[in-house]
């Protein structure tokens, strides 16, 4: 597709040249089958430098998603990088929406692995963000991979935590297509859509990766069979998590497979060329029956009169995927050994 043939305002964001140094990396996240599947990509990946991470209520409560996280860095042989253990309620109170139903019990298929031998640090997820930015102010990246409970709570603990990140990349919204909790949202938004609606009015550089783009990218049960058969150093217990994965597929979406959520939000943050943006203000409801929803304003009108999206700055919206080159990037990382 041409990079102007979208009101001129779609992007094709291409590989930068390479550095020396590697990348600086938080991943926020709720673990979670396909979050295991990114986590697991990130740590085989020598140019990134996961600084730590931080958890979110979602797939699982928070206190679980953290024993998840301690677990998943031991399993990728980095027991000492930190875990932040965040909130444990949207920004509004209240119970978390948890997805157990997708994920299992343990978040992690059902499989029941013992519990991990580290512990969370003292700090929350927010004092960790927020203290780690400031530490390498324009040189950390953020993957969020949850609710955005945790990165509304940094930008409110620090008015330049925005201005400081270098890039947050979210897996989060649905652009003009059906949602994955109602037919207007999708669940990550959904989870707490007022802290949703703060990160993206916040005036960080934000990338989103939506539903629209992550339902294009998934393992057929093909695909499934040749992950496990792989010499992937976690393929094995990848391939244990998704059995359930699978199966809750073929029960809710009628997919003889798995949607690539997590692991397509990764690849778009360390290949942003295999994807096309578009840049505009994006807004999430808060209320009523449409709670969660996600909207662009694309730029299309001049306004004669100001409205909620007036005033912002605009975020990058994932808009076309390289589907192909996505899965072939993401069974690359995982099969290596």
């Amino acid at each position: 597709m041409d990079s102007d043939s979208i009101d001129g305002s779609l992007m094709n964001n291409g590989n930068h040249a390479p550095s020396d140094r590697p990348m600086k990396v938080i991943i926020d996240t709720d673990p979670g089958i396909d979050d295991s599947m990114a986590i697991l990509m990130a740590f085989q990946k020598p140019e990134i430098e996961v600084l730590g991470l931080t958890t979110i209520f979602g797939n699982v409560f928070t206190e679980d998603a953290t024993s998840n996280a301690l677990l998943l860095c031991e399993i990728a042989g980095h027991p000492e990088v930190p875990v932040a253990e965040g909130s444990h309620e949207p920004l509004k109170g209240g119970k978390p929406r948890v997805a157990d139903f997708a994920h299992g019990s343990d978040g992690f298929g059902n499989i029941f692995l013992p519990p991990p031998v580290g512990k969370k640090i003292e700090k929350s997820a927010s004092e960790f963000l927020v203290d780690k930015v400031s530490q390498y102010p324009g040189d950390v990246s953020i993957l969020a991979l949850g609710p955005l409970t945790n990165l509304a709570l940094a930008i409110k603990r620090d008015s330049s935590f925005a201005k400081k990140v270098k890039k947050v990349v979210i897996l989060g919204g649905s652009f003009f297509a059906a949602g994955n909790v109602s037919p207007a949202a999708e669940a990550n938004i959904y989870g707490d859509p007022e802290a949703a609606d703060i990160v993206f009015t916040s005036g960080a550089d934000i990338v989103v990766v939506g539903i629209n783009i992550t339902t294009q990218v998934k393992f057929t049960d093909a695909d499934l069979c040749d992950l496990r058969n792989s010499q992937g150093r976690h393929s094995q217990i990848l391939s244990d998590m998704c059995k359930f994965y699978r199966d809750w597929h073929v029960k809710s979406d009628g997919v003889y497979g798995i949607f690539l959520h997590d692991p397509v939000s990764f690849v778009a943050l360390v290949r942003p060329d295999l994807f096309t943006f578009k840049k505009g203000v994006v807004r999430v409801e808060t209320q009523g029956i449409c709670v969660g929803h996600t909207l662009m304003d694309q730029g299309l009108k001049r306004w004669n009169t100001s409205n909620p999206w007036t005033g912002y700055s605009p975020v990058s919206v994932a808009w076309t995927v390289d589907v192909p080159g996505v899965l072939s990037f993401v069974k690359q990382l995982l099969a290596k050994p």
